[in-house]
């Protein structure tokens, strides 16, 4: 078993207030609360004991912890919402601090849509990062992806189907998020083989068989359950027109394999390209997560056809190529997106082998190097 080091720090954010700490099933939150937080009281409501009692009496949170434990940890609260009202008063009235971690945020926005009113702030865990990982080998995680316990696998394949599996019964079905199960299993493995592209509701709901509507509403569940997400289009551009259709990933480049169906994974194909760049943009989220630096993430595409695949706030654009030289070819998005000179910082990440710059100031990044001053907090 590899023993990841994770960047999260639970014990750093907690000193400062509560917090809710949400991830997709099997990032590891369990195991990152044993080892960091071994004091803790947790109450893990995935156990049919627990969950008994406390949905039977809730008070017993209060009667449990009047000798004041340092932290109260509660292990998958989407499971009961309504506990949330005592984690409320208990905060109010005594100042105790609580972890209260989740796959799922789709319940507690339905049941507790103020979410503690503020007495509880949001992190989140990812896959695993590549700063995470001993002797880090890309072609390893592009075809494995970053979950725990797929990575170092023996089996990757078997721990990723079952994986999927597990998501379908036991987010799906057991939290009744939707009655068509079926028709949902065919959206996810639609929505995986438009992994990264723009997504038109109408013609993607009629490849799917489903009403745009219920697109709409299976790509909702998807980011609720945390195993997708979103970026939109950067639409501020005045000399090119910009598109504002919506790029959709799922959370995990190995998920995502395994639902297309993908062979292995080699250098110089056009599968390495779309998981290089899924990798370089997970990272980017991963880290702006951790490090608690709130800048919105979109992709630029023009109606003319040029594309950025990542911007981030308005600090940096990045597009990323898995080309081993770089040339002026690979430059237009950037360039094109550089006229509007709205963008501080222009950068492609690729498999070059040592960094430079153009004349023009673009950077061009050897992707190991762009993820060493990525986490060393040296590039924004």
């Amino acid at each position: 078993m590899i023993n990841y080091e994770r960047i999260l720090d639970l014990r750093k954010l907690l000193k400062q207030k509560s917090f809710f700490l949400f991830g997709p099933r099997s990032t590891g939150k369990s195991t990152l609360i044993e080892k960091q937080l071994p004091k803790a009281r947790v109450y893990d409501l995935l156990d049919a004991k627990v969950f008994s009692r406390l949905i039977r009496n809730p008070s017993l949170l209060e009667e449990e912890n009047k000798t004041k434990v340092p932290i109260i940890v509660i292990d998958e609260i989407q499971k009961f919402p309504p506990l949330l009202d005592e984690v409320q008063r208990l905060i109010r009235k005594y100042g105790w601090t609580f972890l209260l971690t989740g796959s799922s945020a789709r319940k507690l926005k339905r049941g507790a849509s103020n979410l503690l009113a503020g007495r509880a702030w949001m992190a989140e865990l990812f896959p695993l990062v590549s700063a995470e990982i001993p002797q880090f080998d890309l072609l390893t995680y592009l075809n494995r992806g970053g979950l725990p316990q797929v990575y170092g696998s023996e089996n990757p394949c078997e721990e990723l189907e079952n994986y999927i599996s597990l998501y379908l019964k036991e987010e799906i079905q057991n939290e009744s998020l939707t009655r068509n199960l079926p028709s949902f299993s065919a959206f996810l493995d639609a929505i995986a083989l438009s992994n990264g592209e723009e997504i038109n509701f109408e013609s993607f709901a009629s490849d799917c068989g489903v009403s745009p509507v219920t697109a709409k509403n299976y790509v909702k569940i998807i980011e609720d359950t945390l195993i997708g997400f979103s970026l939109k289009g950067y639409t501020k551009t005045k000399k090119r027109k910009a598109t504002s259709r919506i790029k959709h990933y799922l959370f995990d480049g190995g998920v995502v394999n395994t639902l297309c169906h993908r062979g292995e994974i080699f250098p110089k194909s056009e599968l390495f390209g779309k998981a290089l760049e899924q990798f370089i943009i997970q990272e980017v989220r991963a880290y702006l997560s951790y490090r608690r630096i709130r800048k919105e993430l979109k992709y630029w595409r023009s109606v003319s056809q040029f594309e950025v695949d990542l911007i981030i706030g308005q600090d940096m654009a990045i597009e990323i190529k898995a080309t081993n030289q770089v040339s002026d070819k690979h430059l237009k998005g950037l360039r094109a997106l550089k006229e509007e000179g709205q963008i501080k910082n222009f950068t492609i990440v690729s498999m070059d082998e040592s960094l430079r710059q153009t004349k023009d100031g673009i950077f061009i990044y050897p992707w190991k190097e762009f993820l060493n001053r990525l986490w060393k907090n040296q590039l924004f």
